[in-house]
């Protein structure tokens, strides 16, 4: 029977003493994205559930082909080839189980969605079988925001969360993460990024400094899509605004279904 009760057991934990606490046996988590790199906005947490004893599987819908990043690769397969590797880079120095790459087409996912032989259609029957293999104990994916607007991360949280609300039984947690309001980094290119109520993230997963030196790490093998300069300062730089020790997260939905009063 799975643990599917509460925020404690079902979602990323939320104080120190939880998370020192070990599970009766490791939890299996997705983390579900849209390209290589995109970990990096979670990296912390997903490192500190993993040296707790979680399995964690990075998932990722896209290859990242069409970049641009800051390497010398024209858009295409070495590109992706390039991601991949580093994907599994970034999965290594977190400490997660493994990295499954399902190759479709970067900034294709949102084209004719309702067509039958649409990217997000055969997207959306991969993850209903990988969920449903896997029979993870909890997802996280991207919030409806994607957070800066990808179309590409928007369609990740739609059709996950498509998948997870269709099931009858045995349904994950399903958590997004996001950024508190008031804590963007100061800089122009992130301004756009999108913002939430912190009343709406109750779900705080701490981390520690090893679980810093991690991302960091993580992030530094990101060299197609970071300069070598951006790589070193990334990891601080959110932990000093928008992590702030803690990686802050929403469910998707309620723990028990509520009654809807006329």
């Amino acid at each position: 029977m799975k643990r599917l009760t509460t925020l404690a057991l079902a979602c990323l934990a939320t104080s120190a003493s939880a998370q020192e606490a070990p599970p009766e046996q490791p939890r299996k988590v997705l983390a579900i994205f849209a390209h290589p790199d995109d970990e990096v906005f979670v990296a912390p947490a997903l490192a500190n559930a993993a040296r707790q004893g979680d399995e964690i599987t990075l998932v990722l819908a896209t290859s990242g082909d069409m970049g641009p990043g800051v390497s010398d690769f024209e858009p295409g397969e070495q590109l992706a080839e390039a991601r991949r590797e580093e994907a599994r880079c970034s999965a290594r120095a977190l400490g997660l189980t493994g990295t499954t790459f399902l190759d479709y087409g970067d900034g294709t996912l949102g084209e004719t969605p309702r067509a039958g032989d649409s990217p997000a259609r055969r997207l959306t029957a991969d993850l209903a079988t990988i969920i449903g293999e896997a029979q993870p104990d909890l997802i996280v994916t991207w919030g409806p925001d994607g957070g800066y607007g990808h179309g590409d991360h928007r369609m990740v949280h739609a059709l996950v969360t498509q998948v997870v609300q269709a099931m009858d039984e045995g349904r994950p947690s399903l958590v997004y993460p996001g950024i508190r309001k008031g804590t963007l980094p100061p800089i122009p290119q992130m301004q756009s990024w999108a913002e939430t109520d912190p009343t709406l993230l109750p779900i705080r997963h701490q981390y520690d400094e090893a679980d810093l030196v991690a991302a960091r790490a993580a992030i530094g093998c990101h060299a197609t899509q970071f300069d070598e300069a951006s790589r070193a300062q990334i990891a601080d730089l959110f932990h000093a605004t928008i992590w702030q020790g803690s990686v802050h997260f929403r469910e998707a939905f309620p723990a028990s279904p509520r009654a809807v009063e006329k």
